[in-house]
């Protein structure tokens, strides 16, 4: 998809994962946000438009999958933008409230959005072309359509912790954004990040004020309580998805081939766990 002439916007579903990615250029520099493992279709559509990935951006340490960004950047030269506290081991930019990246007459502005987890960042994007105004917000996994981003996936707080700064992040960050700014998070229906995410790839501020059950209007203390009750278990992989994308994931190329198994081994390490 096109924003204009001179703003080029395009999002990669994977569906085996429920996962969006987006690769936004103008002017020859790309950014690439929330890369998946394989990161050839970005290096494809860069080249197609005659763009240069400048900028690799991870609105957070994803658990539901390994990230491409090490490898992207290593094939790029990209730099990483990650939100401040990621803990990140790797070279990366550090991104606060209002850091600005402008490329062409593309214009992305930051904004802190913690709860799901403690580094979350939304990027808010602005085609100068068209309006000064913002055109777009990419949420990651803090506001969903037709949901928002479970509050239980950090060590060192608790669930009732974490919705609360989301509930701050979505009415103090999102939700003051015009109702005409399309949404565009990181996953869609099926992923275990939400409960009640929408088949849709994309919405509106305004759409999702008024239908989505997690924005409609309650207190602090109500918001806590809806999002924490019935949560479903955290997959054991969270964590160790968590760890690869703080430290980087090697480049797929690197990596030793997989063994094939015969049945009978298949069985027998199944048995042991």
């Amino acid at each position: 998809m096109v924003y204009s002439r001179q703003v080029i916007f395009e999002q990669f579903y994977l569906a085996c994962l429920a996962h969006a990615s987006y690769l936004i250029g103008s002017e020859g520099i790309a950014a690439v946000v929330d890369p998946q493992r394989d990161v050839g279709i970005y290096l494809e559509t860069a080249q197609q438009h005659g763009l240069r990935i400048a900028y690799i951006i991870e609105t957070h340490l994803h658990a539901d999958f390994v990230s491409g960004h090490q490898e992207l950047a290593q094939r790029t030269g990209a730099a990483i933008c990650l939100g401040e506290g990621s803990g990140a081991t790797f070279p990366h930019k550090a991104m606060r409230d209002d850091d600005e990246i402008e490329f062409g007459k593309c214009q992305l502005r930051f904004r802190q959005t913690p709860g799901h987890t403690l580094e979350s960042i939304s990027v808010v994007v602005t085609d100068l072309e068209q309006s000064p105004g913002p055109a777009a917000v990419l949420t990651g996994d803090t506001l969903f359509i037709g949901d928002v981003g479970r509050p239980d996936l950090s060590e060192n707080h608790t669930p009732q912790q974490l919705a609360g700064l989301l509930y701050d992040s979505l009415h103090g960050k999102l939700l003051v954004l015009p109702d005409d700014v399309r949404v565009y998070p990181a996953h869609g229906a099926g992923s275990m990040c939400g409960r009640n995410i929408s088949a849709d790839r994309n919405s509106t501020i305004g759409r999702e004020r008024i239908s989505n059950y997690a924005l409609q209007p309650m207190a602090r203390e109500q918001f806590v309580q809806l999002v924490t009750q019935d949560l479903p278990p955290r997959p054991e992989y969270f964590q160790r998805d968590v760890d690869a994308n703080r430290h980087g994931a090697a480049s797929l190329g690197s990596l030793p081939p997989v063994a094939a198994l015969s049945p009978a081994e298949v069985l027998r390490v199944s048995r042991k766990g």
